[in-house]
């Protein structure tokens, strides 16, 4: 079972942080629709979702701005400690 089937790109990355404890990193994009600017699926259901698997959101990231003023998508980091 899918859970997140909405969701166009997840990143999974692992750091290493004061050489003892580990991350894992992971980066969904939510993309926003091209006429009302509002987000294409619910984002805090992508937040709880991960939160019960775990995941701890660390950030929001908008990137730079298109040509027309408004970001086309953003960014949800969160993180998970590596046992």
């Amino acid at each position: 079972m899918q859970l997140f089937p909405l969701v166009a790109r997840i990143k999974r990355e692992t750091i290493q942080a004061g050489g003892k404890n580990m991350f894992e990193y992971k980066f969904v994009r939510v993309e926003l629709s091209s006429f009302r600017r509002q987000p294409k699926e619910d984002y805090q259901t992508v937040v709880h979702e991960h939160a019960k698997e775990g995941w701890r959101l660390v950030q929001i990231f908008a990137p730079s701005i298109g040509g027309d003023g408004i970001a086309k998508y953003f960014e949800l980091i969160f993180e998970k400690p590596i046992s």
